[in-house]
């Protein structure tokens, strides 16, 4: 059975390139990969802007699609809720809460999610992002070598309306942050979460047909109540970094995701080769689920196809940077 690694991109709307280039690259920090003004590759792609690591290696990439006409959007079911983003610990992750609020950033959290710390703000289109720490990881509650085996209800101390509030607030890095250095850098998609109202639906896509397991069986901490599946690449001992995603089930729900600026146009998972893009294909055809055109955007080829609640998905092929992106990116 194909299985995927994890993560390729995940695809943003913008309302304005120049905007959401300062904030991904000069307040995130991350590198800008590929600009359309400046690399002629892109004027074949859909792409305006990626972001990544250094090596622009797979699930550290963030593609933009610029859509000035596009009305805003907003999450709901068949769409993308956040985007998370690794740094290293809980201290860093504190140096980041200074920095962004230094930055005018308005930042919620840190918040206790047993498996991991994080915090919440939104990019200037309204993105919501988060900064998940490392650890502790998802055998938290679990022993590593069951993941998902039971359904977990999380300590009452970590749901909202439990939590001290007006703690969480206050606390942050005592001092100033001047840059962002290279233990604050973020390492790539820790995890990213949509909304689902076809959950047994969405479960076998990711399992039959990605190849992912179920690793975490919860509910959303944030009202203690909503069913909150976690999927990954995982071999039965260790889920591999840059392959979470999670779905809130709003099966109840007729609020439905708006597609526009400040919400995600596709996620992508990785293909392992360019060679076996149409082994995907076939076996995903296998399974009953159409796949699109193969689509040559120059930069990686990718196959399209919809989950059962409307979420478009891709499988992309490997990227490679180029040799130099600029004296912009060498100095983020």
């Amino acid at each position: 059975m194909l299985q995927t690694p994890g993560f390729h991109h995940i695809a943003f709307v913008s309302a304005g390139l120049q905007r959401s280039r300062i904030f991904y690259e000069d307040v995130l920090g991350l590198r800008l990969l590929l600009d359309r003004d400046r690399d002629e590759r892109l004027q074949r792609s859909p792409y305006d802007l990626l972001f990544g690591d250094a090596e622009g290696s797979p699930g550290s990439l963030i593609a933009f699609i610029e859509d000035r006409d596009a009305r805003k959007g907003h999450w709901g079911i068949g769409g993308i809720h956040h985007l998370a983003l690794t740094v290293r610990d809980r201290d860093q992750q504190l140096r980041w809460k200074r920095w962004l609020t230094d930055h005018g950033v308005p930042v919620t959290g840190p918040y206790d999610r047993g498996y991991f710390h994080s915090i919440y703000f939104s990019d200037p289109d309204g993105h919501i992002l988060e900064l998940a720490t490392q650890g502790p990881g998802y055998d938290f509650d679990e022993p590593a070598d069951a993941l998902g085996e039971q359904f977990i209800q999380p300590d009452e101390e970590r749901l909202r309306g439990e939590r001290d509030e007006a703690t969480i607030r206050a606390l942050t890095h005592p001092d100033p942050v001047e840059a962002i250095d290279d233990e604050m850098r973020l390492d790539g998609i820790h995890h990213i979460t949509g909304i689902t109202d076809r959950l047994d639906e969405t479960h076998r896509m990711y399992t039959d047909g990605l190849g992912l397991s179920l690793v975490k069986k919860t509910v959303n901490q944030d009202d203690g109540e909503t069913r909150h599946d976690f999927w990954a690449r995982y071999e039965g001992t260790r889920v591999e970094p840059r392959s979470s995603i999670t779905h809130f089930d709003w099966r109840t729900s007729q609020y439905r995701a708006r597609p526009g600026t400040g919400q995600t146009r596709h996620i992508a998972f990785r293909s392992d080769s360019d060679d076996d893009l149409e082994r995907w294909r076939d076996h995903l055809d296998g399974l009953g689920i159409e796949v699109g055109a193969t689509r040559d955007h120059a930069i990686f080829r990718s196959l399209e196809f919809v989950a059962p609640d409307g979420l478009i998905h891709q499988i992309a092929t490997p990227f490679t940077p180029p040799a130099s992106t600029g004296p912009e990116s060498e100095a983020s």
